[in-house]
């Protein structure tokens, strides 16, 4: 199995923006074969102090794959290159970590 976290923070103000287009491909991708597990989450409300948050524009994808080849397959599919693209302008910076469970 694969984790991936790809935390994206968007240009000031456009985060409910970008996560529209999010969820309108979520669909799409839970649909392709090896996904496990694709959403985005943002900062918990009255978390507790230690809380370490993440801000306003910033969001998380929080995804599980069965294999590499389903990940690399996601990653080339047409509706995430469509989602790319609508949301190319409004991205100020995207982090991607791609983890194996020990």
């Amino acid at each position: 199995m694969i984790h991936v976290i790809a935390v994206i923070t968007a240009k000031p103000g456009k985060r409910g923006e970008i996560l529209q287009h999010f969820r309108a491909n979520v669909p799409a991708v839970r649909a392709e074969k090896g996904c496990i597990e694709y959403g985005a989450a943002v900062d918990a409300e009255g978390a507790p102090s230690i809380q370490t948050k993440w801000g306003a524009d910033t969001f998380l994808v929080v995804e599980k794959w069965e294999s590499i080849d389903a990940l690399k397959a996601h990653a080339a599919a047409p509706h995430m290159a469509a989602y790319a693209a609508k949301t190319k302008e409004m991205i100020a910076n995207r982090v991607i970590h791609i983890l194996s469970p020990t």
